[in-house]
């Protein structure tokens, strides 16, 4: 499966117009020296100290890792071959497929599908059926399985997780806190679906998930708002409590249904320890926090190192104070809004122009420190979310210290493009 490749010689990248970094470079800069960019990297010594910490907060269950935000089979490789970590969870059934074919041997589809050729495939394929849970929510999207068997409706065994709502109600409803996903919120609806799958041929229920994205998603520690920091602390504290009782209701309807449920899945980077503290959960999800974006900087509850980064270089210098950029309008997905937006990590101290803002072909940087940057210099950046970023790269270059030690695609690199 592994898809390294060594750089330890250095010698196929050094470009005949290298110069020497500027005194004082960052490591990732010496690390780099020989390479142009654009490029992105992970620091492989912060990324095996994030893996280690969301470790010490699952606090001894499992932590299954969220594909979607890692999005480089070899890192995925790296993750699992250490203790804690067991599976993974999945964003696209094409992927999952794929994933599975690799050798990976658990792969849990967090979102429900329509994709009648992949179903084809797997209800045709001993193997993947047995490598891959799907997730369903609706009784129509088994017939959309069942549909896409092969003729005469025979194939393998489908395994099946449900999905519990965990969304934070108020007034009745009329307040919701979190985001749509599953219809299933209470313990009696899934128990009814549960039901439906274990009566029907080809299907074997076997898990069920729910994930609290308002929990594990929203930091609760915001630099220079720390009215809304509490609001936020109060309300997850009350989420919190109201779904482990939810939970613990629904995991109890499903067992009297399916008394050999193989697992209950909760949770994101920023819940781990609540969630894993739940004696309903058998394991965790998390992927966010093996890379540390932007987005995971408010979190009272932890910190991390900041892993995966990418270099964009210095093509202007139009005046003093400013230095332009090749490129980095990389904005994430979600509320558009000034967080979703990738942030100058080094050197310290450049900022954006409000005018202009991170470009798709250029952008313009402020601060004192442009004027020590040359043409040819890197500018650090981090993506406000983790896996997004492969999406734009199809290797990231691994970092040990200040060397490039290995070479590896991403899913991009590898030419899938699953979402």
């Amino acid at each position: 499966m592994s898809q390294y490749t060594s750089d330890a010689d250095g010698d196929k990248d050094v470009s005949p117009a290298f110069r020497p970094v500027r005194a004082g470079a960052s490591a990732l800069d010496r690390a780099t020296a020989s390479l142009d960019a654009p490029l992105a990297v992970v620091d492989l010594r912060a990324f095996d100290a994030n893996a280690d910490d969301l470790v010490r907060r699952a606090k001894g269950k499992p932590i299954r890792v969220a594909s979607k935000s890692v999005r480089c089979r070899a890192l995925l490789e790296r993750v699992l071959a250490r203790d804690g970590f067991a599976g993974i969870m999945s964003f696209t059934l094409a992927e999952s497929l794929w994933l599975a074919r690799s050798g990976f041997p658990d792969v849990l589809l967090a979102y429900p599908s329509a994709d009648r050729a992949g179903f084809a495939e797997l209800t045709a394929d001993p193997e993947l059926a047995a490598a891959v849970t799907v997730m369903v929510d609706d009784p129509v999207q088994l017939d959309l399985i069942d549909a896409a068997r092969p003729s005469g409706g025979a194939g393998e065994e489908v395994r099946v997780c449900l999905e519990l709502d965990t969304s934070y109600r108020l007034l009745g409803g009329a307040v919701r806190v979190g985001a749509r996903r599953s219809p299933l919120r209470s313990p009696g609806r899934l128990a009814a679906l549960a039901r439906s799958v274990v009566r029907r041929p080809g299907f074997r229920l076997v898990g069920l998930m729910a994930y609290e994205g308002h929990v594990a998603g929203v930091g609760d520690d915001v630099a220079g708002k720390p009215v809304f920091s509490r609001a936020i602390r109060v309300m997850q504290a009350a989420a919190r409590k109201e779904l482990a009782q939810r939970r613990w209701a629904a995991v109890r309807a499903v067992r009297e249904v399916a008394p050999r449920l193989e697992f209950v899945n909760g949770g994101g980077t920023g819940s781990v320890q609540h969630t894993a503290a739940e004696a309903a959960v058998t394991e965790v999800a998390a992927g966010s926090g093996l890379y540390v974006p932007r987005l995971f900087d408010n979190f009272r509850s932890f910190s991390g190192r900041p892993a995966a980064l990418f270099a964009q270089p210095v093509v202007r210098r139009p005046g003093p104070g400013v230095v332009t950029v090749l490129g980095g309008g990389y904005p994430a997905s979600g509320v558009a809004g000034p967080d979703r937006l990738p942030v100058p990590y080094l050197p310290d101290g450049l900022r954006y122009d409000p005018q202009e803002g991170p470009g798709e072909v250029q952008t313009p940087l402020l601060g004192a420190a442009a004027d020590g940057l040359r043409i040819g210099d890197k500018v650090w950046f981090r993506h406000a979310k983790a896996g997004e970023l492969c999406e734009r790269f199809a290797e990231l270059r691994l970092i040990d210290g200040d060397r490039v030690v290995a070479t590896v695609p991403t899913y991009r690199g590898e030419g899938h493009a699953f979402l």
